[in-house]
């Protein structure tokens, strides 16, 4: 049977419509299928001692023409194979014009361990590009799997006519039949490139046939090999889900313990405050403790107020984090109008309060409103832990790829061992006598979060009695980021 292929057609639709082969016998693998299909006849050849001459077309990739060199292997020297390859081909000098093709060097890892073959180029604009195929002849058997990769403009029309699983679209055939293979190899070669000259074809018809209990155990070996592969898959299944299990189990456990830290954080300013009510019913009461009480209730409504602000902030940020989006900032827009809020303050405790910060600096990539986020937190955290007679310094300067934001205090210091743990939920450090304890402790795990969503990190710096520094370094904006759409988020 005479066989030819047209450039539209591949080799697989042409068998179909010669009906060498049928829909039925047609199977939807996935490429680790179609793998275990491969090495199940090695294998055979090889625990059989089967001398064969092979032509293929296999994917790229060591993992698969590592099955082929295991055979080759076994055989030494005395073995013939043919492999088929498309040329990966470039254009020379084109500024020049020129139309000179050239084919690049196809290294396979025959090459590389010396074992004979013969490279057979095929027609690089032809379906078959989309095809791969092994045929094995020898006395003792012979046999051709082959198999196809559709574009998806096809698959529904090739899904219409043979059942297939969308995820496993390796449409693949396998014969033993050597009057069929032989007429598959005939079409093959005449899509091989003119400069081949030596035909490869061999009479599969009358030097060939297949031993039917050889065909039994490929197929028994091709049975132990899919429940290899679905033994693995269902232990990697199973681990996955495992993994997820553990990961809710995680964060239950994890939310759990947010929530009876907020209960905890909560319920300690109503201690207070409901301790200084009952003390201000007393009919002997002095006046100077009346005002201490009344103080004491301004001050833990105050710590309350700031845990509920700091939980319900915390929680819309963590809730829409993946979605913020990124805006580009200068620091000389942002920080003078946070500085002149928290100016008041300052000076109320005789805290001296500046900021340099240059309007030549490069704009910053920062989530819509964090800039200021994190200014506010860092710059009230300096303020409450310095006593009077401080001072506190914003400054920004360029670093590399990253604009730095310093603020830098003469407060009381954080210990050493402690820093570690300060951005940590409601973790609030017991420093000494100026410690203000009607802070959340939520600062700065907010300030942590928005420089993560912007690609940004922070650094700490302190000593006890001499003060602490904060340096934010944020992502710079440069021409190219300009002219590109903003980055949905810049990785450190």
């Amino acid at each position: 049977m005479k066989v030819s292929l047209s450039p539209e057609k591949s080799l697989f639709q042409l068998l179909l419509e010669q009906k060498l082969y049928n829909s039925q016998s047609v199977s939807s693998l996935s490429p680790a299928s179609f793998l275990s299909l491969l090495s199940s006849q090695i294998d055979l050849l090889i625990e059989e001692e089967v001398r064969a001459t092979l032509w293929f077309k296999l994917p790229p990739g060591k993992i698969w023409h590592s099955e082929i060199q295991r055979y080759c292997s076994w055989l030494g020297n005395s073995v013939n194979i043919f492999n088929y390859y498309v040329s990966d081909l470039t254009l020379e000098n084109k500024a020049s014009g020129s139309n000179s093709w050239r084919s690049k060097n196809n290294i396979t890892p025959f090459e590389e361990n010396g074992i004979p073959f013969t490279n057979i180029e095929l027609k690089r604009e032809h379906q078959l590009q989309r095809e791969y195929f092994l045929i094995v002849q020898s006395p003792r058997w012979c046999s051709l799997i082959l198999s196809h990769r559709p574009r998806k403009k096809l698959r529904k029309q090739v899904a219409s006519r043979i059942k297939i699983n969308k995820k496993h679209f390796l449409l693949t055939v396998t014969n033993f039949e050597p009057k069929i293979i032989h007429s598959t190899l005939e079409a093959i070669e005449k899509e091989t490139v003119k400069s081949n000259s030596t035909s490869t074809i061999v009479d599969l018809k009358s030097n060939s046939a297949t031993d039917p209990t050889l065909i039994a155990k490929f197929f028994t070996k091709q049975l132990q090999r899919q429940d290899e592969i679905q033994y693995h898959r269902s232990n990697k299944r199973l681990f996955k889900v495992k993994q997820q299990n553990q990961k809710l189990e995680n964060n239950l456990q994890l939310k759990d313990d947010y929530l009876s830290n907020v209960c905890q954080e909560l319920r300690t300013p109503l201690t207070h405050m409901k301790t200084a009510l009952s003390l201000l019913n007393s009919p002997s009461m002095k006046n100077t403790q009346r005002q201490r009480y009344l103080q004491m209730l301004s001050s833990q409504c105050e710590r309350q107020n700031s845990l509920i602000h700091g939980v319900l902030d915390l929680a819309q940020i963590e809730r829409n984090l993946e979605e913020m989006t990124l805006e580009g900032v200068h620091l000389a827009d942002i920080v003078p109008g946070v500085v002149s809020t928290y100016q008041p303050i300052a000076h109320e405790k005789g805290i001296m309060l500046a900021y340099t910060v240059s309007n030549e600096l490069p704009s910053v990539w920062c989530v819509r409103g964090g800039l200021k986020q994190i200014l506010i937190h860092l710059i009230a955290n300096s303020i409450r832990f310095t006593s009077s007679n401080g001072q506190v310094w914003v400054r920004g300067r360029v670093h590399g790829k990253y604009v730095e934001l310093e603020v830098r205090d003469t407060g009381v210091g954080i210990p050493e061992h402690e820093i570690p743990k300060i951005f940590e939920r409601f973790y609030r450090v017991r420093s000494g006598a100026t410690e203000d304890s009607t802070g959340a402790g939520l600062g700065l795990t907010i300030v942590q979060q928005l420089l993560w969503r912007s690609g940004g990190f922070v650094s700490v710096k302190s000593k006890l009695s001499e003060g602490s520094a904060f340096t934010v370094s944020l992502p710079r904006v440069f021409e190219s980021d300009r002219v590109s759409q903003i980055p949905k988020r810049l990785s450190k």
